[in-house]
């Protein structure tokens, strides 16, 4: 009797037509959602280079420019321009200009475009942020989503299972961010690469689906091909509003992992990744007096409406230090509207932060927030690496919006427990 199938193992059998599939397995795989943000402009020249006239379903295919919003130079706004020739002259009705989106992970799960048991592809590699709702999602080349756009498969390796289980209980100003990054730390850069990782646990179980996005949004810093949650009663309450029908496709209890890894989070404090890799990760306490001169809080990883909510409980009726510059990103334009309507934006005003339009912005260097030299940045954005918000001497530090908030209120990395 053969042993039971992983999630991602069943999602790839159905999207390759196959019975099952196993780990090593060369499948050609029927893509169901194929995203694409301004790297689409590259996706464009190798469509036509390889002579491709249209694209093979303009109802699967999502554009949205998130990365320089609203352009920043004359260089982004080229780069726009191509994409809005592209979407007209192929007739894509899913196209997010600047005003009508976000960024693109964020946008994928809030507007109900992923769904449980689909196959995703995107051409940016936090793809598998969307994996949070049961889905094995993935990012892929230029050329390789060139030809998905012309059509609508690929071929891919069935990854190995890796099995992240995370038992205990989170303590109290932290979040999903603290509990990834604490695995990223044991990971390492290299612990998973063209793995599917399988996150689960009783603290997995008991979380969100905000923090279950910023878990498998930081599965690509572990070399992942995917992050994967299978769905839940809380997956089924947040896509509720989109009355789509779905296969809640979920791993079997016998299913076969090449390897399992358990961490308990009980007694974890708020965790910070230092300059300049994701996996240099530290406790907070190993941290006090490291000054910080910008603190950013947004991104494809934390910039949801919990984390700004976060951010606001630290800054209400307090000023950022003097010496720091705090820069407000929400993912998306439902999330900005949103905070309006909290009055969250007031906090941020009064406390002296400057709230930004939702865009990429600082997380890859682009704009709104780029370093100097010899500057610190203390981000809630996905990576650290050398030159990645600016100069290549300026030093970025990872920690979640609580952390970001307390540091930005003291100059210095700050534990938000003692705030």
């Amino acid at each position: 009797m053969s042993a039971g199938a992983t999630l991602s193992e069943k999602i790839l059998a159905r999207a390759s037509g196959k019975e099952s599939v196993r780990p090593g397995d060369i499948v050609d795989a029927k893509v169901d959602l194929a995203m694409s943000h301004e790297a689409c402009t590259f996706v464009v020249r190798s469509f036509k280079e390889m002579g491709a006239k249209k694209i093979w379903d303009k109802d699967k295919i999502v554009i949205i420019l998130d990365h320089w919003v609203p352009a920043s130079d004359v260089k982004s706004a080229s780069l726009h321009k191509t994409i809005r020739d592209f979407v007209n002259e192929q007739g894509i009705d899913n196209f997010l200009d600047v005003g009508r989106g976000g960024i693109a992970h964020q946008i994928l799960a809030e507007d109900g475009w992923v769904l449980p048991g689909m196959l995703v592809v995107g051409s940016d590699s936090h793809t598998p942020t969307a994996g949070a709702l049961g889905a094995f999602a993935t990012g892929i080349g230029f050329t390789e989503m060139a030809a998905v756009f012309a059509l609508g498969e690929l071929w891919l390796k069935v990854p190995e299972n890796l099995k992240i289980i995370m038992d205990g209980s989170m303590g109290s100003r932290m979040d999903g961010k603290d509990l990834v990054l604490n695995v990223i730390g044991e990971l390492k850069v290299d612990g998973a690469i063209y793995k599917a990782i399988e996150f689960t646990g009783s603290a997995v179980d008991s979380i969100g689906i905000s923090h279950r996005l910023t878990i498998c949004n930081m599965a690509t810093e572990m070399g992942a091909k995917t992050g994967i949650i299978s769905p839940d009663a809380k997956t089924e309450e947040y896509l509720a509003w989109t009355g789509k029908e779905y296969e809640a496709v979920r791993s079997d209890e016998d299913a076969v992992y090449q390897e399992e890894r358990n961490f308990d989070i009980t007694d974890l404090e708020p965790q910070v990744a230092c300059p300049s890799n994701v996996d240099n990760v530290k406790g907070v306490s190993e941290l006090k007096g490291v000054k910080v001169h910008q603190a950013f809080l947004g991104s494809c990883t934390n910039g949801r409406i919990e984390d700004l909510r976060a951010a606001a409980e630290i800054l209400k009726g307090e000023k950022i230090h003097k010496e720091v510059r705090m820069i407000v990103m929400p993912a998306s334009q439902k999330i900005y509207h949103q905070a309006m309507k909290e009055g969250l934006f007031d906090i941020f005003l009064e406390s002296k932060a400057t709230i930004c339009a939702p865009s990429c912005g600082p997380c890859f260097g682009g704009h709104g927030g780029v370093l100097a030299a010899g500057e610190a940045c203390i981000s809630s954005t996905n990576r650290n690496f050398v030159a990645r918000m600016g100069h290549p001497e300026s030093f970025v530090y990872l920690a979640s919006p609580w952390t970001v908030a307390a540091s930005a209120l003291y100059g210095e990395i700050t534990d938000p427990r003692s705030v």
